[in-house]
């Protein structure tokens, strides 16, 4: 079930208060079981489980540069709002 607009609106990265980018259907944009939250500022990627979003720093997953840099490429790329 993709988190409702309402919720995406108030969700915000605990580290660095910016938006969020959701990837409702993960990565390649359709596979809903691996959606995810992503945060292109602190570059920390944010898991969904039981469709719940788990906006804890210290299990988020903190990528590269490059990897974020190709993470907002394909959300630019798959169209998803904030990108």
């Amino acid at each position: 079930m993709p988190l409702p607009p309402d919720l995406l609106a108030v969700l915000a990265c605990p580290e660095s208060k910016a938006p969020l980018l959701y990837f409702a259907g993960g990565e390649a944009g359709d596979q809903p079981a691996q959606a995810f939250l992503f945060c292109p500022t602190s570059r920390l990627r944010y898991r969904i489980e039981a469709d719940v979003p788990v906006l804890l720093i210290e299990e988020a997953e903190r990528l590269d540069d490059k990897a974020a840099a190709a993470l907002v490429a394909r959300a630019k790329a798959l169209k998803i709002a904030g990108a």
